[in-house]
């Protein structure tokens, strides 16, 4: 059996860069000399004690048998800063989002409905099990026989012209990287911030833009670590018959359908 390489030495060096210190900077946070750092980063220290492993976990906040398993130089920006924002798998004890479901008798999974009086409870328990397991469960047809979904209610016009008050059905994003750009989501973010329907694009930069579907919003960028789950729209149900066409858009439609007309005409007249 290979034996596994160990990236601490290179990995050491690259967080103190990508942190603009020092090596003499690195040995005052660690408590440690100079010529230390440099042996631990130069991998002249073949087998790095605990001790020195344990401070430099703590330090940047990177799990041991990730600073020794994964090449982190590597690593798009984007999981970089989630690895610093404490989503590290194997500090989680799983992939980077533990995702908390229920099961019926037969072993299927629930779909549940996340009330909007549970929101609050909902950034706190949305990996507890117990909490999961508590929100009232539903059984919809013609989903998919793969995936998590769950139902989130809509308020505020931001996401017309799907109704205020309609429910969303989405389904769990595990991994966010494998979204397509403006893929209309679920966005939970974390306390003192709303849940959000937005069409979602992840950035290069550790951020996320959100857009409405109401033209009339701006769209914002947040910091990844700022996003707790994404749930990919799957459906929605509404007790809303949808409006016609409003008067404005009608109008535009008409202007435009006239301009063409017009361009039409004077290319014919021209050609006379």
């Amino acid at each position: 059996m290979a034996k596994s390489k160990n990236f601490f030495a290179e990995n050491l060096r690259f967080l103190r860069e990508r942190r603009k210190m020092t090596q003499q900077e690195l040995a005052d946070r660690l408590g440690a000399t100079r010529s230390k750092v440099n042996a631990l980063e130069s991998g002249q220290t073949k087998s790095p004690v605990m001790d020195d492993l344990l401070s430099v976990s703590e330090l940047f906040g990177i799990s041991i048998d990730s600073l020794i398993r994964v090449e982190l130089g590597k690593l798009g920006e984007l999981k970089l800063r989630e690895l610093e924002a404490g989503n590290d798998v194997y500090i989680r004890g799983g992939n980077l989002r533990v995702l908390a479901i229920s099961v019926d008798r037969d072993n299927n999974e629930n779909v549940e409905y996340v009330p909007v009086k549970a929101k609050a409870g909902y950034r706190a328990g949305y990996n507890d099990p117990e909490f999961i397991a508590a929100l009232p469960k539903y059984s919809l047809p013609n989903l998919p026989g793969s995936g998590t979904f769950r139902i989130f209610p809509t308020t505020g016009d931001s996401m017309e012209p799907i109704p205020e008050g309609s429910d969303v059905i989405a389904q769990y994003v595990a991994d966010w990287t494998e979204l397509k750009p403006d893929t209309p989501c679920v966005v939970i973010l974390k306390e003192g911030q709303d849940f959000v329907f937005k069409l979602v694009t992840l950035g290069q930069d550790g951020r996320i833009l959100l857009k409405s579907l109401n033209p009339l919003f701006d769209p914002y960028t947040v910091p990844v670590e700022e996003v707790l789950e994404i749930w990919a729209f799957y459906a929605y149900t509404s007790r809303e018959i949808p409006e016609q066409e409003a008067d404005i858009r009608q109008l535009m439609r008409m202007m435009a359908k006239m301009q063409t007309e017009i361009g039409e005409l004077r290319k014919m007249s021209g050609s006379g």
